[in-house]
């Protein structure tokens, strides 16, 4: 991969297209509009190029194969990774982190771009888009960090229930200690397949435009640690998402919601986070259903 610098304020010329492939996907140049440099430059600085990388990626193969519609291909920088990228303030260094319904890697590969030191399992139960997960991680040199599991979220948490009840699971691959399953490049790693000492329940769970906030809760507080946080990414209804379902997040063990603005004075607007703290495990959600992290209807925090 070859590395470059983005177009500024001063009058750089754009950025031009990267020998990147996907499959047999076209890759275009996605030029960092200049009122965005600086933004960029906060929120990715030396990984700055590995973004512009990962920006052509959603604009070719990521709109062709349908995980990105192509209207939002000239919004991309600021819709998109931008919007991403500035969750990365409300996670403490180190932390594990679990994606869930990652479609095209929104907001689960900006962090593992933005975040070297964090550890990134993305969850994505459709076929074609943990493919194409698998293959964005391979072609940005990401597998140290992160591992793309073909799952729903509830098949997670149950397979770790399990794990800890001490039925007996798949053993390690030899030599393994930690960190994601090595698996083909361009390939997802399958629930079977994932060693005991992967990092679920994490630190931090992660969704964005998945589903309301009731269901949410329900399939990604069970994946989070005791003590550990569910940050949602959500648009201008956080507030009425929060006031309508947070008996039900109580419910399900979770503390009472919070409307957080992440990248305040960089990114504007700034993202809207709902934070909610597993406190305890809760009741299974009667409102959950065997489509999570599946759905994209709606976009509350953008289209994934």
């Amino acid at each position: 991969m070859t590395n470059r610098s983005v177009s500024g304020p001063g009058g750089e010329s754009p950025p031009g297209p990267l020998p990147v492939h996907v499959g047999q996907d076209t890759v275009p140049a996605v030029p960092l509009p200049a009122e965005l440099v600086e933004p960029a430059r906060t929120l990715f600085a030396d990984r700055l190029p590995l973004a512009a990388t990962y920006a052509e990626l959603l604009a070719g193969p990521g709109v062709l194969r349908g995980l990105i519609g192509p209207r939002e291909t000239p919004r991309i920088w600021d819709r998109h990774l931008l919007n991403c990228a500035a969750v990365a303030e409300f996670i403490p260094t180190g932390s594990s982190i679990v994606d869930v319904g990652s479609g095209a890697g929104l907001p689960g590969i900006v962090l593992a771009i933005a975040r070297p030191d964090l550890t990134i399992t993305l969850v994505e139960p459709l076929a074609r888009r943990a493919v194409f997960l698998a293959e964005v991680v391979d072609a940005l040199d990401l597998g140290e960090t992160v591992t793309v599991l073909r799952a729903r979220a509830e098949e997670l948490a149950a397979s770790r229930r399990e794990g800890a009840g001490g039925r007996r699971r798949r053993p390690t691959r030899a030599g393994r200690t930690g960190g994601p399953l090595p698996a083909a490049p361009g390939a997802p790693v399958e629930l079977a397949d994932l060693p005991a000492d992967l990092r679920v329940p994490a630190d931090i769970v992660t969704a964005r435009a998945v589903a309301p906030l009731d269901r949410l809760a329900g399939w990604c507080l069970p994946l989070a640690v005791p003590g550990g946080r569910l940050l949602a990414l959500k648009g201008a209804s956080a507030a009425d998402e929060v006031a309508e379902h947070a008996e039900v997040v109580r419910r399900l063990g979770g503390s009472a919601p919070v409307v957080r603005q992440g990248g305040r004075g960089v990114v504007d607007p700034p993202t809207t986070v709902v934070e909610v703290v597993r406190e305890r495990a809760g009741r299974p959600a009667a409102t959950a259903s065997r489509t999570s992290g599946g759905r994209r209807g709606g976009t509350p925090g953008g289209p994934r």
